[in-house]
C-alpha cells in the first residue's frame, strides 16, 4: 500500500471511533468494545499470536471491570480518553491480525451507528427530511420504545 497505508489506518480509526457516538447509553459502548475485544482475542489465539490474544482479553476484562463500576449510578466515565485509546488499540489489534475488513462484521453496532448517523446528517442537509427520529440507531429505538 506504501504512502497510502497511513491514510487507509486513518479512515479505519476515525470509522472505529464511533464508539463515542455509541455510548450514549450508559455501558453499551463499553459492553460493545468488550464483545468486540473478546472476538479478536479469539481471532488472534486461532492464529497462534498468543501476545495479542493476552492483550485482547486482558482488555475485554478491564472493559468488564469498569462496567462492574458503571452500574448506575456510575462511579467512572469512559470519556473520550477511553473511546480513544479502545478505538486506536482496536485498529492495531485489527492490522495485526489481518482482520480489517473484517471489522464492519466483527464491530457491527459500531458500523451500523456510524452509518446511520451519516445518512441522517446527508438525508438532512440535502433531502431536508429525517430518516431516523434520532441519531444514533439506538436513540432512534429508544425513542420508539
Amino acid at each position: 500500500m506504501g504512502s497510502f497505508f497511513i491514510i487507509f489506518f486513518i479512515i479505519v480509526f476515525t470509522s472505529v471511533f464511533a464508539t463515542s457516538n455509541i455510548d450514549g447509553l450508559d455501558g453499551l459502548s463499553g459492553g460493545i468494545m468488550a464483545v468486540v475485544y473478546a472476538v479478536m482475542g479469539f481471532i488472534a489465539l486461532h492464529q497462534d499470536k498468543l501476545d495479542i490474544s493476552a492483550l485482547s482479553f486482558v482488555i475485554t476484562g478491564g472493559i468488564l471491570a469498569f462496567l462492574w463500576f458503571n452500574v448506575p449510578p456510575a462511579k467512572f466515565y469512559m470519556t473520550e480518553v477511553g473511546y480513544n485509546a479502545l478505538s486506536f488499540t482496536l485498529v492495531v489489534i485489527a492490522f495485526m491480525t489481518h482482520t480489517v475488513l473484517l471489522l464492519p462484521i466483527i464491530a457491527f453496532p459500531l458500523f451500523i451507528t456510524l452509518v446511520t448517523t451519516i445518512l441522517q446528517v446527508i438525508s438532512i442537509r440535502i433531502f431536508k427530511k429525517r430518516l431516523l427520529k434520532i441519531a444514533p440507531l439506538h436513540h432512534h429505538f429508544e425513542a420508539l420504545g
